[in-house]
C-alpha cells in the first residue's frame, strides 16, 4: 500500500461514520450497524455499545469480529467499484481504569458529541476493535491486504 492508497483509506474511514459489525452469535454469523471513531495512534476503531445489545454479548463471548466500512453509493459508480475496507480484529473492552480509555472516549465524543449522555448510562461501555488484518478495495482491480502494524503506521502518517 503506497502513500496515496493509505491517504484514501484514511479519508474513507474519516468520511464514513457507521460500519457493519460482524460477530459470532450462537455459532452463526450476525451483522449489525455501529457508529465508530478511529482509535488514537492507529490502534483501531472505537465503538460505544450497550450490554443490552446482542452484538455486545457476542463480543464478550467471542472477541473475534469483523468490520466493513463502505463508501457512499453514487449513480456514476457501480456497486462493485465502491471503495471499502473489511477489518478482521479483536474486540477489547476499554474500561475507565485503562490508559486508553480517556483518549478513546475523546475520539468517540469528538465524532459523536450528541452521545455524551450515553456515557452516563450504566449499560454502555467502550470497546476498541484492534485490527489483525485488513482487506482494502479501492475500486476495480485495486485491492490489497494490510497488516495491523502497517495500518497503525499509515493511520499515524496519512492525512
Amino acid at each position: 500500500m503506497n502513500a496515496l492508497q493509505a491517504q484514501a483509506l484514511r479519508q474513507l474511514l474519516e468520511r464514513q461514520e457507521v460500519a457493519a459489525l460482524g460477530t459470532l452469535h450462537h455459532g452463526e454469523p450476525a451483522v449489525s450497524m455501529v457508529p465508530y471513531a478511529l482509535a488514537p495512534q492507529g490502534r483501531g476503531f472505537v465503538i460505544h455499545v450497550s450490554r443490552l445489545a446482542t452484538h455486545t454479548k457476542d463480543m464478550e463471548n467471542h472477541p473475534g469480529v469483523s468490520l466493513l466500512v463502505m463508501d457512499e453509493r453514487s449513480p456514476e459508480v457501480p456497486p462493485q467499484a465502491l471503495a471499502r475496507v473489511s477489518v478482521q480484529g479483536s474486540a477489547q473492552p476499554c474500561p475507565p481504569d485503562t490508559p486508553l480509555h480517556a483518549a478513546a472516549k475523546e475520539a468517540y465524543l469528538s465524532r459523536f458529541p450528541n452521545s455524551e449522555e450515553m456515557f452516563g448510562f450504566a449499560d454502555f461501555s467502550l470497546i476498541v476493535i484492534e485490527p489483525r488484518s485488513l482487506r482494502v478495495v479501492g475500486g476495480f482491480a485495486q485491492a490489497w491486504s494490510v497488516t495491523a502494524a502497517d495500518f497503525a503506521r499509515f493511520m499515524q502518517t496519512a492525512g
